[in-house]
Formats: C-alpha cells, structure tokens, sequence
C-alpha cells in the first residue's frame, strides 16, 4: 500500500505493541551513583524533620524510612543504625554550614568587621534556609548520644577557629574569647530555635553583628 505521495505506508509500525509485551521507557536511566546519594540525602533529611518534630529519642527507624520513601533494606546499606544516620546528618549540615561561611568571608575581603559579617550572614540565613537540619545541629545533638555531644563540641570549635581566622590580630584578648564569642552565638540561637523561630533567624543579626564586634571594637581594632 502506498500513501497518496507515493510513499510505501508501513502500517505494522503504528501498531500497538502485543498485550504483555514489555514497554521502554523513554527517560533515561540515572546513574546509580547518583540514586544511591539522593536516597542517602533523603534518609538524613528524614532524620532531621523527625528530629525536628518528636526529638531523637522517641525517632525510630520505622519512622525514618516510612518518611525517607526507601526500603529498610535501603536504610542498613547505607547506615549501621539510627545513631549512624543522625551522626551523618550532622556531618553534612556543619561541613555545609563551614563551607558558606568560608566563601562568604572570602567575598567579602576587606577588614575583620566585614569578614565577620559576612559569615555571620551566611550562617543565619542557612538556618532560615534549613530549620529542621539547625535543629538537630544545635539542640539534638547536644544531648542525643555521647558521639553527637562530641561531634557538637568539635563543630564549635571549628566554628569558632573560622572567627578567629577572620577576627583582627594582636587584640591582647584572652585566647578563648572565640570560643567564647560562638558559644554565645550558638545558646541564642539555640533558644530562638526552640521558640520555633528558626526561619526568623536573621532579624537576630544586628544583635548577633554588635555581639561578635564588640570585644574588638574595645580594644580599638575595628571601627564602630
């Protein structure tokens, strides 16, 4: 049979394929590494909202993977445990945290009190941006397992080196005035977060800005 242009007209390729045939999807197929971190990403996320909503103790794994979509299966490939999971949420979101505050002081060049509010910013608006993952961070970690209180010591302390690289030099403040500066930082936080007021985080940063400024504006070494 020809079409009226003179074309051979095949008419077994419009016909449906045999009932039961198999169909092939047209949408290519992601890699499997690509599978395997978003499912990861979504049982730590999974971790963080449930965290956020009843606390780690009362989170179990039923919970994460019925929130997460994976298999349980899924879950153990990836994780040891409950503890693991938290552990790993807790990782990614400070290495996340440390790196904007990284790239924001290293934008905003110029003196320490620029640098300083910068990363301030990039902090706070990362808790606006991810409350349940500040959460965990900042107040489930403190408590829910010796390894996360451990982990939350070691996150502050990377923060608090973070200021001290960017702070002015020579102050003649005490070395742990950092240190000091962060754990203040963090405990108002900590009670805006459990205010629930985790995405009204940066109406904190004129307070929090003159907090972290002020030690060194008295002893000179940046401008009011």
């Amino acid at each position: 049979m020809r079409s009226s242009v003179g074309y051979p007209v095949i008419l077994h390729s419009m016909s449906p394929p045999p009932r039961g045939a198999p169909v092939k999807s047209t949408r290519p197929e992601l890699p499997k590494e690509f599978v395997a971190v978003r499912k990861r990403r979504r049982i730590m996320n999974a971790m963080a909202e449930l965290c956020a909503e009843q606390g780690y103790e009362a989170t179990k794994i039923a919970d994460i993977v019925r929130r997460a979509g994976v298999a349980r299966k899924t879950l153990y490939d990836n994780f040891d445990g409950k503890e693991e999971v938290f552990l790993a949420a807790f990782d990614t979101t400070v290495e996340e945290v440390a790196g904007r505050i990284e790239n924001a002081c290293e934008r905003a060049g110029g003196a320490g009190a620029e640098r300083i509010e910068a990363g301030l910013h990039a902090f706070l608006a990362y808790v606006v941006e991810n409350p349940a993952a500040a959460r965990l961070c900042l107040i489930e970690a403190i408590s829910a397992t010796p390894a996360a209180s451990a982990r939350y010591d070691d996150a502050m302390q990377r923060v608090a080196d973070l200021l001290r690289q960017n702070a002015p030099r020579e102050t003649g403040l005490p070395d742990t005035v950092e240190e000091t500066l962060v754990g203040g930082v963090a405990w108002i936080l900590h009670q805006q977060i459990r205010r629930g007021g985790a995405e009204q985080a940066l109406d904190l940063m004129p307070e929090l800005l003159d907090f972290l400024l002020s030690p060194y504006r008295g002893v000179g070494k940046l401008q009011p």
